[in-house]
């Protein structure tokens, strides 16, 4: 693989000029008590969102990536060496990344990275990766078809095709109750990954729209908005005057909040609403407001799944709540995010150990060949001609008396799939 060589590099002069950097440009976690690893440190550069409009999230990942390096570091490290990661701010803003990460490879010789937070940033950090051959375990990216670099590993995967995966499985959940929904409401942020669940791409068209009717249900309402959008009365006057059984909100961060309350303003709330990517925390805020609402998730720390998955499991996640707090998150618990966080880390770790080397080509080739096991998501297994997605262990989740809960499939719920109050 072109430029795949690992390059022999002295970290001292790199060490000395990070420490000069300003913490609101770059942060730095040695992650602390080495556990008997010696040696020059193992460093891994990336970017996080931590200010701009990804910070809520961004804040999330990097609560978990010190956890997980302190964590390593206590446990021997990583080839018997201390691992530095060195996080830079990329404020939210693609642009900034390619930048970024060129300079944590070209300048700073960072021996290993992993991926930013949001689709856009991470397409432009797998763009750097692929041009100096760099693995790139990533966490939050699930638009399969767009991610074409064979080095490249999610570590949240909704399948191969997300835009089917996802109306579908929501479907088959609500065709369970005891009076389904049968008018949809479908309300799109035109950002890249919502956007493509509701229509797809490419040679893929299929998404929650054509879904819809293809299971027979009547589409009442079709809405696309710009990631902007900041006046949602409109939008929910024509929810409101539609009528719909079920709204389908393909959106991201706080576009449900928004919605909830614009209808609230208008006397009105949809019997069912589904919301794709949203920040966990401001929904609970809106209390009875958000009842029922349904999300997709690939963990939840509800008692159920951290008894399946035993004790580290739990200490993993009680430690994380508790730095998550320290840190005034508004929404401590350990979800998806959080996971997702974890197992991109994980995924680094067992191709470096897999390769038993440094060298991206030998990481690249280990993980193909091994897979990585992974705490939170199981064993996973990459294929290249499936761009390294592997099948989705996707649930969905809802707000149930003020807290999220797992309620599909039946098999890993911590609770059964609440119907619309009378």
């Amino acid at each position: 693989m072109k430029d795949r060589k690992r390059r022999v590099v002295t970290m001292l002069a790199a060490a000395a000029l990070l420490l000069g950097v300003g913490a609101a440009c770059e942060r730095k976690s040695d992650g602390g008590s080495t556990g008997g690893a010696s040696g020059e440190p193992i460093v891994v550069g990336s970017t996080l969102s931590l200010s701009g409009a990804f910070a809520a999230t961004g804040a999330i990942h990097k609560i978990v990536g010190e956890q997980f390096v302190e964590r390593l570091n206590a446990n021997g490290g990583l080839l018997g060496r201390p691992v530095q990661w060195i996080v830079r701010d990329d404020e939210s803003d693609q642009a900034k990344v390619s930048t970024l990460y060129e300079q944590l490879i070209s300048q700073d010789r960072v021996d290993l990275i992993i991926g930013p937070y949001a689709t856009p940033n991470i397409l432009s950090a797998m763009a750097v990766a692929e041009r100096h051959g760099y693995v790139l375990p990533q966490h939050t990216s699930v638009i399969a078809p767009l991610m074409t670099y064979p080095c490249q590993f999610p570590a949240w995967s909704i399948g191969p095709t997300p835009n089917e995966f996802v109306p579908n499985q929501l479907f088959d959940a609500l065709a369970t109750l005891p009076n389904p929904p049968k008018r949809v409401a479908i309300l799109t942020n035109q950002n890249g990954s919502t956007d493509f669940v509701s229509y797809g791409a490419g040679d893929n068209k299929n998404g929650a729209v054509s879904i819809t009717k293809e299971r027979g249900l009547d589409l009442v309402l079709e809405v696309r908005y710009p990631p902007n959008t900041t006046d949602w009365a409109p939008i929910a006057a024509q929810v409101r005057d539609a009528k719909p059984d079920l709204v389908i909100n393909n959106g991201l961060g706080v576009d449900p909040v928004n919605l909830l309350q614009a209808m609230a303003q208008l006397g009105y709330k949809p019997p069912l609403m589904f919301s794709l990517f949203p920040a966990p925390g401001p929904l609970l805020g809106l209390g009875d407001l958000a009842e029922g609402l349904l999300s997709v998730t690939m963990f939840e720390p509800n008692k159920a799944a951290l008894d399946r998955l035993g004790p580290e499991a739990t200490e993993i996640v009680n430690e994380f709540q508790n730095r998550a707090k320290a840190a005034n998150l508004p929404y401590t618990a350990f979800e998806t995010q959080a996971a997702a966080s974890w197992t991109a880390w994980e995924i680094l770790v067992a191709g470096v150990q897999g390769a038993n080397s440094l060298d991206h080509e030998k990481i690249c080739d280990s993980l193909h060949a091994s897979g990585a096991k992974t705490t939170f998501a199981g064993t996973l297994e990459f294929d290249p001609a499936k761009n390294n997605f592997w099948p989705s262990n996707q649930l969905l989740k809802q707000i149930q008396n003020k807290d999220w809960v797992t309620v599909w499939p039946p098999d890993r719920a911590a609770a059964q799939l609440r119907a619309p109050a009378s």
